[in-house]
């Protein structure tokens, strides 16, 4: 059995309410080292002293930025600190939303949608599959986490509604998620074949975060209500589920969405 524990990374993190953090804080129980990637370093350092002292092993790595030198660099610093650690497990989660009529969007608008979106995802997939395609199949409890699940690694991308359909006010958001609905189809079928499970979530509805809180503060039962909103803790344990599963039944895509969604 080795002794030496997994890495879990996750890319976006947000003010740390959100899917991002709650994925990072279940790896973290679950036995995994966590490395932290994002902007807004107070949040990012809040997060790693709550998992520390939580008994867990986590590092931060701040972007300024989601250019795919600034990623490159990330997990550099990442593997550097923990050389050891084989790379399992690897969750995009950044994300920039613009959610305007289309004469309205800006050329900035686009162009940053379209890097955080598009370009990061790509250089984020690529640092990681990197590492995935250096490792041997998982053990069987390596480190003290449950593997053996015939797979090198699992490279997860957080989707949206937006992400197979368009609408009024999402012209450059629904295209930038398409585009990474795509690209993790193709990394799916290209990687499979060297035992990398890739998947993609669509997350069909609200999420409750704390910005959604407050939007939602004149109708207290809507927080109250798990039947009307997305758990970020659900969503992370779905993700945990995608990990775990084995190469004789692997999930490409999933969809989530709370009971009272309307789709």
């Amino acid at each position: 059995m080795s002794s030496v524990r997994p890495l879990f990374v996750v890319a976006g993190i947000g003010n740390g309410t959100g899917t991002g953090a709650a994925t990072a804080r279940l790896f973290a129980k679950s036995g995994y080292r966590v490395a932290l990637i994002s902007r807004g370093p107070d949040y990012l350092n809040k997060l790693a002293t709550e998992l520390n002292q939580a008994g867990g092993e986590a590092a931060t790595f701040p972007l300024k930025d989601y250019t795919p030198a600034s990623i490159k660099s990330a997990f550099t610093s990442l593997k550097s600190h923990w050389p050891s650690s084989p790379l399992r497990v690897a969750v995009f989660n950044a994300g920039y939303g613009v959610w305007k009529p289309f004469l309205d969007i800006t050329e900035d608008e686009i162009r940053e949608s379209i890097d955080t979106n598009i370009l990061a995802a790509f250089a984020f997939a690529r640092a990681a599959l990197l590492e995935f395609t250096k490792l041997e199949f998982e053990t069987a409890n390596e480190g003290g986490v449950a593997g053996d699940a015939r797979k090198r690694g699992t490279l997860i991308f957080t989707g949206a509604t937006a992400s197979i359909r368009g609408n009024t006010l999402t012209s450059a958001f629904s295209a930038s998620k398409f585009g990474i609905r795509a690209l993790s189809q193709s990394l799916a079928k290209e990687f499979s074949k060297q035992n990398i499970h890739v998947a993609h979530s669509i997350i069909d509805g609200t999420i409750l975060t704390d910005r959604t809180k407050s939007q939602h503060s004149d109708d207290p039962s809507w927080e109250a209500n798990q039947d009307v909103r997305l758990d970020p803790n659900s969503i992370a344990r779905s993700y945990l589920h995608l990990v775990r599963q084995d190469s004789s039944a692997w999930t490409w895509e999933i969809d989530l969405r709370p009971a009272h969604e309307k789709w």
